[in-house]
């Protein structure tokens, strides 16, 4: 049986070995979590929501321990790993309501009554990812089981601890057996067994676009439904009327936060030429300010990347030859880190087009507002954005003419639990997240009862 090492990537030692899926696990998996799917689906819905809270009360119980699971794992600032736990209690929170408010209606027809039930589709595989491990699993999971299915959750191979230790939450806080199962393994066996799998009713996949094209074409084989979340090269625009300060203060923040591992990172930052030179003054000491270092320090905001193979895939995008115009300081010795780099560029640099996912950003000038609003789309991508400005009227005309899922006006906030999350073109299919998550995870039937029989 493959086993696989979990690395400490601030440190490079071996912290865990976990067994590896094969596909006669996932068959056992799938077996197993369609006969616990019946009977969860077959509870009130009030059971339902009391089971899905004992659980969000077991994580909140061990939030510091998985927490501190995270930092170990993916090199996360304890404070980031603290909310990630956090994040996950509170969508189990959230979604518990929804389990007693998936409501259908009642739409009026001549003859009789019609209404339309939303029913849960069966076995939801969720396939994670390793930049934040604990919140994108719980994304999927939390709605669909609360809208009655099982799910089948499969981490990412480089942090695989912190599901695994949910999945023991779950049991302990009295969800069935089989409902909730964490299956650590490689994509191209476990993940590609799961998305072929006859018994899995419904893909979630957050990752690479190119991946995401695969399962895609995989699914569309099967007509099995997906939820996509995938790149991201998102811009933060700011404009001169825009309170620069600020702007330079929240800007690293923005691209930095994860050690821009984020499908969500404002890794392009559009200036308007009038206020460039003055936003750059400002920029470098915010960049050099952000502290780097060991991540179960309460101080640190900026770990390591999550392996020497991606450290190598961001460095690719910064030759030494690079023009950068700011970099900041990084730990020597064992570990994965990655200086924060600014470069200033052209909008055809691969670094400006490409998705970096590293603490990597270029800083693009542009002229007036249609011409940030071209830099803006001028990509694949529609993810996430910024737009910093105190022109009332202009951020809603720049909000509705860039195309992406999810923008913010003088704030880089763009994942809240009670709001809808996703992304325009190339960066995915559906939405997770929000008061209609749960529905994702249903087909809606109607029914037409004939009055005058």
């Amino acid at each position: 049986m493959h086993e696989h090492q979990v690395i400490n990537p601030a440190t490079e030692e071996v912290i865990a070995t976990v067994l590896a899926s094969t596909a006669e696990d996932v068959d056992a998996a799938v077996a197993r979590a369609g006969r616990a799917q019946r009977t969860w689906a077959a509870l009130a819905p009030g059971d339902r929501a009391r089971q899905l809270r004992r659980f969000a009360a077991a994580v909140d119980a061990h939030t510091e321990e998985l927490a501190r699971l995270e930092v170990r794992e993916a090199g996360h600032p304890i404070g980031n790993a603290r909310w990630e736990a956090g994040n996950v209690r509170d969508l189990l929170d959230y979604a518990a309501g929804g389990a007693e408010r998936l409501t259908g209606v009642q739409i009026p027809v001549a003859g009789g009554l019609n209404v339309t039930f939303h029913e849960p589709l069966g076995v939801i595989a969720v396939i994670a990812p390793w930049n934040f491990p604990m919140p994108i699993a719980a994304w999927g999971t939390a709605p669909a089981l609360a809208a009655g299915n099982a799910v089948l959750l499969k981490p990412a191979e480089t942090t695989p601890l912190p599901p695994l230790r949910l999945a023991e939450l779950a049991l302990e806080a009295g969800l069935p057996e089989g409902l909730f199962q964490v299956l650590p393994g490689a994509g191209p066996v476990a993940g590609s067994a799961l998305v072929r799998h006859p018994g899995v009713d419904k893909v979630v996949f957050t990752g690479s676009t190119a991946v995401g094209k695969q399962i895609m074409a995989e699914c569309a084989a099967r007509v099995k439904p997906v939820t996509l979340e995938l790149g991201g090269k998102s811009p933060n625009i700011v404009f001169a009327d825009a309170d620069l300060e600020q702007a330079a203060a929240d800007a690293p923040g923005s691209f930095l936060d994860n050690t821009g591992q984020d499908c969500c990172a404002r890794s392009r930052i559009l200036v308007q030429r009038d206020v460039y030179d003055r936003f750059m003054e400002l920029l470098e000491p915010a960049v050099r300010a952000f502290t780097v270092g060991d991540p179960a320090d309460a101080a640190t905001l900026m770990g390591p990347l999550i392996s020497a193979a991606h450290r190598e895939r961001v460095r690719a995008y910064v030759p030494e030859s690079a023009p950068a115009a700011i970099r900041g300081e990084a730990p020597g010795g064992k570990g994965f880190w990655y200086p924060a780099t600014v470069l200033e560029g052209v909008p055809e640099d691969r670094a400006a087009t490409e998705e970096v996912f590293g603490p990597v950003a270029v800083v693009l000038p542009f002229e007036d507002e249609a011409d940030a609003v071209r830099l803006a789309n001028a990509t694949d991508y529609g993810l996430s954005g910024s737009i910093w400005t105190r022109d009332v009227g202009r951020a809603l005309r720049v909000s509705r003419a860039v195309a992406a899922g999810n923008l913010s006006v003088n704030s880089h906030s763009s994942v809240r639990y009670a709001t809808p999350f996703g992304g325009y073109k190339q960066s995915g299919l559906g939405r997770e997240l929000g008061p209609d998550a749960l529905a994702a995870f249903t087909e809606t039937k109607n029914v037409f009862l004939n009055t005058d029989a």
